[in-house]
């Protein structure tokens, strides 16, 4: 339990009081205690660090349309994929070979996956930000190791950065994707994005 430095001072101070008070007294005065503790604790964790949820469309390598988040269970939610830059589907083909990328590794049949959130959980534009699993496949590292994508990592989500990392240079040591020598990606994503708004 993390204590904010203002409850120590206050708990502090009610210890002092309560040998002078009589049993009930004590009593209530431990609970109020408790319950003024209670409240200062850290309160930026989220409380449900996973969701399982349905996938209703892919909309990019980094993108997913999904149902089942929050208390309106129909409503689609947009997802990205935390630590990952992919390529706009307009940056051919590599845009359309992520996203088919990601439609295959959710499969047909039963598209249902579990979402993973870190620290930080939407981004700048609303999505909710999650490490993507199906089946026990990190989608996330999938899409950086067959290359295509580039690995960022952004504050305060850096839970798997390594591993992601990691799968980034072994797409640029196998040639895969974007990485590919014969026909290699020119432009980042973002450059891509912002000379062509």
């Amino acid at each position: 339990m993390k204590i904010v430095p203002g409850c120590r001072y206050l708990q502090g101070k009610i210890a002092a009081l309560v040998p002078a008070l009589g049993i009930l007294a004590q009593k209530m005065t431990i609970l109020s205690c408790l319950l003024f503790l209670v409240s200062c604790q850290a309160k930026n964790q989220p409380l449900n660090m996973t969701a399982e949820v349905k996938v209703a469309r892919v909309v990019s390598g980094q993108t997913l349309e999904v149902l089942g988040m929050g208390e309106q269970p129909n409503l689609i939610s947009q997802v990205r994929l935390i630590g990952l830059d992919a390529p706009d589907l307009r940056q051919r083909p590599w845009g359309e070979d992520g996203k088919a990328l990601i439609e295959k590794l959710i499969g047909d049949g039963e598209k249902s996956i579990k979402l993973e959130f870190d620290l930080g959980n939407k981004d700048k534009f609303g999505r909710n930000l999650a490490y993507v699993w199906k089946n026990q496949v990190f989608l996330n590292e999938q899409v950086l190791k067959q290359g295509y994508a580039l690995f960022v990592g952004r504050s305060p989500n850096h839970k798997y950065d390594h591993r992601l990392e990691n799968a980034q240079h072994w797409a640029r040591l196998m040639g895969q994707g974007i990485w590919n020598p014969e026909k290699p990606m020119r432009q980042t994503p973002g450059e891509f994005r912002r000379m062509n708004r």
